[in-house]
């Protein structure tokens, strides 16, 4: 892994156990030319053990919310209540369009939520949006400014 301080070379992290949208979410950065790392894990316990091992944490989660074992509901109350990761943006990607589903990880503050498009083509331009927003408009916070532990 990069070292802490090129905040440019963070890694996106997705929680996905669907080999199938993991596969699109692949293409999709391929397709927009996006180079940034990418690291897949299929529930909410291996995200946590993978951020607890990292030596560069994340710069983006690209959570699905529906995982076996540990739900990304769960994972995203755990993320934003700990001190080392709560300020690594989380944007829900999944299936459900349900109001209950949109207004709950709002409210354990998900910093987006959108719904899964079927069209390959309407994903494509939704990984485009992300990154010009989140690696191009936005500013981020160091990774190395957050306290250790989990």
């Amino acid at each position: 892994m990069s070292d802490t301080s090129d905040k440019s070379q963070s890694p996106i992290l997705l929680v996905e156990d669907n080999p199938t949208d993991v596969m699109m979410t692949r293409e999709a950065l391929e397709e927009n030319r996006i180079t940034r790392d990418l690291h897949v894990v299929e529930d909410g316990i291996k995200a946590l053990e993978y951020l607890k091992a990292a030596r560069t944490l994340p710069s983006l989660i690209l959570l699905d919310l529906n995982l076996p074992r540990m739900s990304g509901r769960e994972l995203l109350q755990t993320l934003k209540t700990h001190d080392t990761y709560k300020s690594i943006p989380v944007i829900v990607l999944t299936t459900s369009n349900a109001e209950i589903d949109i207004g709950n990880a709002y409210s354990l503050s998900a910093n987006c939520y959108i719904t899964k498009p079927v069209d390959f083509t309407d994903f494509v331009e939704i990984i485009r949006s992300l990154n010009d927003f989140w690696f191009r408009c936005a500013t981020l916070p160091n990774a190395e400014n957050s306290t250790d532990g989990f």
